[in-house]
């Protein structure tokens, strides 16, 4: 497989190439780590197969196999934690769309998980997807050094729970329907979204065993990327069509979201992304060249329309 650092190309074009190669390996390694439908219990790996297997940018595990590349890990131990990074963030997708949530009805372009099968099903398939990210990261053929390992369960324990994820999405559901500062938003959307970016982004490094200095840098390009990513979802919200984005859009409004869209108007909105794409890209200048997939994939984030 050819490596992502080494993809040519500048334009939103030769990133989204990129990204689709990429995407169709972790695809690969998905479909053998899932668990296959059996026995009794096969419902819930039916439901959980479908909603991980869903069409998708993969842009999360993305950013992990292109920050491991920077420390030259093993291909095999870069797809094994993407593929944990891909099964988190199925898990959070598949939580935040039920009723006593977002109640969302469309996602990656199909029914959402509760739609497809019930609510109940959905409910325990995203209890079953976030260990499993757990299992495969815990597992020696990720890394030979149990530390590693440790560590990496330990990063990816903090995205995911009340530092992360899960708090972010509690102060999504706090305030709704009230007004909220840019400082509130800001916080809400670096826990819910830029948590696990910042996580898959590091991962790579942990692996690699890389200096501080360069996890460091790593950590404040994922936290400028991670809030550009969520700018622009919110943008597409209000601008884009349900054909492109594969879910229900204008929702955010119809639910009295807190977005930065709503504070800051869609111009505003729209510099303040691409202010915080420049930013994420001066954080890479210690890696010099070899960081140069990550620089395009920020400006794709900006000029992506789904």
């Amino acid at each position: 497989m050819e490596r992502l650092i080494a993809q040519p190309g500048t334009g939103a074009g030769g990133v989204a190439e990129a990204m689709a190669a990429a995407a169709a390996e972790i695809d690969g390694v998905l479909q053998n780590l899932l668990p296959e439908p059996s026995g009794p219990e096969r419902r819930l790996a039916e439901a959980m197969r479908y909603a991980v297997l869903a069409p998708g940018k993969r842009f999360r595990p993305v950013l992990s196999l292109a920050t491991a590349e920077l420390f030259a890990v093993p291909r095999r131990s870069a797809l094994r934690v993407a593929v944990a990074v891909e099964l988190a963030h199925a898990y959070s997708l598949v939580h935040d769309d039920l009723p006593c949530m977002d109640d969302d009805e469309m996602r990656r372009g199909q029914p959402t998980l509760h739609k497809k099968y019930d609510e109940a099903t959905a409910v325990l398939a995203g209890d079953a997807l976030l260990p499993l990210a757990f299992e495969i990261i815990a597992h020696p053929e990720t890394h030979p050094d149990a530390e590693v390992r440790l560590e990496l369960m330990r990063a990816l324990a903090e995205a995911a729970g009340p530092r992360g994820m899960v708090g972010g999405q509690m102060i999504d559901l706090l305030v709704e329907h009230k007004p909220a500062d840019i400082g509130t938003i800001t916080r809400m959307q670096q826990l819910k979204t830029g948590a696990l970016i910042a996580f898959a982004c590091e991962a790579g490094a942990v692996l690699g065993r890389a200096p501080n200095t360069a996890r460091q840098a790593l950590r404040a390009y994922a936290r400028d990327l991670g809030l550009a990513f969520q700018i622009v979802d919110d943008l597409l919200d209000v601008e884009g069509s349900e054909e492109a984005t594969g879910k229900r859009v204008g929702k955010d409004a119809g639910l009295g979201k807190a977005t930065f869209v709503a504070l800051l108007g869609v111009d505003r909105a729209r510099t303040q992304a691409t202010m915080l794409a420049d930013q994420a890209l001066a954080h890479l200048d210690i890696f010099a060249e070899r960081a140069a997939f990550l620089r395009r994939l920020a400006r794709f984030v900006v000029q992506r329309s789904h």
